[in-house]
């Protein structure tokens, strides 16, 4: 059974969700929303030394007919900077409904659900 770590990228927060090709099932982890770049990857290294996962996912936000936007090229960038630093496989997963699947109210953080129902995604996808 691998272990797979899943990331919803935005500016301000990134929400981490994990689970494992054995159960196939998402579970909210963390959201990161330290200020720096160096503090977000102090903590993405902090959560990849904890769990070891076998690859990250990453959700790669496009318009509703496919096309990529500026934050298309931003989770592209943070899903090389992630094999880059920490040599782990990551897979890039269409994310375009996945925030708004999520019943939440107005303020609340809901990163980590997000990278949940991406990482759900995945696994429904069979790609493990």
């Amino acid at each position: 059974m691998d272990t797979i770590l899943a990331f919803d990228f935005g500016l301000k927060r990134i929400g981490v969700a994990v689970g494992n090709t054995g159960l196939k099932q998402a579970q909210p982890l963390a959201v990161i929303s330290e200020a720096t770049n160096d503090g977000k990857f102090a903590a993405i290294a902090r959560l990849i030394q904890e769990w070891q996962p076998a690859r990250c996912v990453v959700g790669l936000p496009l318009h509703p007919d496919g096309a990529e936007h500026e934050m298309s090229v931003r989770c592209r960038r943070f899903a090389n900077q992630l094999h880059g630093r920490y040599g782990v496989e990551v897979v890039l997963v269409d994310e375009r409904y996945s925030s708004a699947v999520i019943q939440h109210q107005r303020g609340e953080q809901i990163d980590d659900q997000a990278a949940a129902i991406i990482l759900q995604q995945y696994f429904d996808d069979a790609h493990s």
